[in-house]
């Protein structure tokens, strides 16, 4: 039972915490890469494409060890959409942190797990009865850390813990508001609907071939190549290929534990827990970064991050609670009625780890 609860609940939290983390440093990584005259673009096509030669070998490994069903056609085309989105939202994210600024992008981003709710709803991977405490304990966690996320980016406050750098938030360079403001927000919210998207394919790919190498290395084969052709217009200056000391390590990096480790995890993730599961852990991703930038890098501490870290970690493990709850009504009803299949699936039935 120990083990069990270990594999379906610590572990994937303590994955997806892990990512959050390592997406942190990934980002920092790259800004400063990007900083020094790093094209967006190359860096798309680098970094997945050393994801894929790195997954190659290991997803063949996985394919013979584990008894799969046949990647059919209907798969691998599902494969090919998957690939379609993830490299349109990366490049109209970029795209739009461009024209508007990364705290924009940030602050957008915390309405993922909103997106990712409901669209699971619609696609009947989430089961909501707001009768029961569970469900009313989801929406309103998902709710209330969406707002902490906000807290962050929009209110500054007065600062606590004095560092070397000041903070920056939304509300100090709203000033700036223009037409490529307006644009930047509009690619930026394009991008976080193709993620909930993506989400949501992943997860449906993972119902029918679980097994997250495999998925993860066409995957990124196919972002490469949609990258690779869209960087050949954009960029005429061949120089822009050539990527030597911060650039390189951030390319490297972002390859093997971003493009590759941490599109597996997540693929793992949807898989045993469901879409909306991995998309909550965006705004949380903010909470991390605002510690880690204290301690490690000399920001300021604000009260408004205080607050809003308080709000979030509040919503989050009420989310989490009510997910808990439910997945243990679900196992008592089971017990009470294995051989009574009449009545609806309840959330997350769909995602238990197939026994192999």
């Amino acid at each position: 039972m120990g083990g069990r609860y270990c594999y379906r609940d610590a572990l994937p939290f303590s994955a997806m915490v892990s990512m959050e983390c390592m997406n942190v440093g990934l980002n920092t990584l790259y800004k400063a890469a990007t900083l020094r005259g790093m094209s967006y673009h190359v860096f798309i096509v680098y970094a997945y494409a050393i994801a894929a030669l790195v997954l190659l070998p290991a997803a063949f490994i996985s394919r013979k060890s584990r008894t799969l069903p046949p990647l059919s056609r209907p798969v691998l085309a599902k494969i090919g959409l998957l690939g379609l989105i993830g490299s349109s939202s990366q490049i109209l994210g970029y795209t739009g942190i461009n024209f508007s600024s990364p705290t924009l992008a940030s602050a957008i981003s915390n309405l993922t797990p909103a997106f990712t709710f409901i669209l699971a709803i619609l696609f009947r991977m989430e089961y909501v009865s707001l009768r029961r405490s569970s469900s009313q304990a989801k929406v309103i966690g998902t709710i209330v850390s969406i707002s902490g996320a906000f807290v962050v980016t929009l209110y500054v406050g007065p600062p606590i813990i004095i560092g070397t750098k000041p903070s920056l938030s939304l509300n100090r360079i709203l000033h700036a508001s223009n037409i490529d403001w307006i644009i930047g927000g509009s690619l930026l919210t394009a991008e976080y609907i193709l993620v909930t998207l993506w989400y949501i394919v992943q997860a449906q790919i993972m119902k029918e071939y679980p097994d997250e190498l495999t998925v993860v290395f066409f995957y990124n084969v196919i972002v490469t190549f949609v990258a690779a052709t869209v960087a050949l217009v954009t960029e005429r200056d061949m120089n822009a290929w050539r990527v030597r000391d911060i650039g390189l390590a951030s390319v490297i990096c972002s390859g093997l534990f971003g493009s590759g480790l941490n599109n597996s995890v997540h693929a793992w993730a949807i898989r045993t827990k469901g879409p909306f599961y991995a998309a909550l852990f965006k705004p949380l991703s903010i909470a991390i970064a605002v510690a880690m930038g204290v301690f490690f890098l000399g920001d300021t501490l604000h009260l408004g991050s205080l607050i809003g870290v308080t709000i979030i970690s509040f919503g989050f493990y009420t989310v989490m609670w009510g997910k808990a709850k439910e997945q243990t009504v679900e196992e008592v009803g089971e017990s009470r009625t294995v051989s009574a299949p009449s009545e609806k699936v309840p959330l997350l039935q769909n995602y238990k780890v197939d026994e192999v």
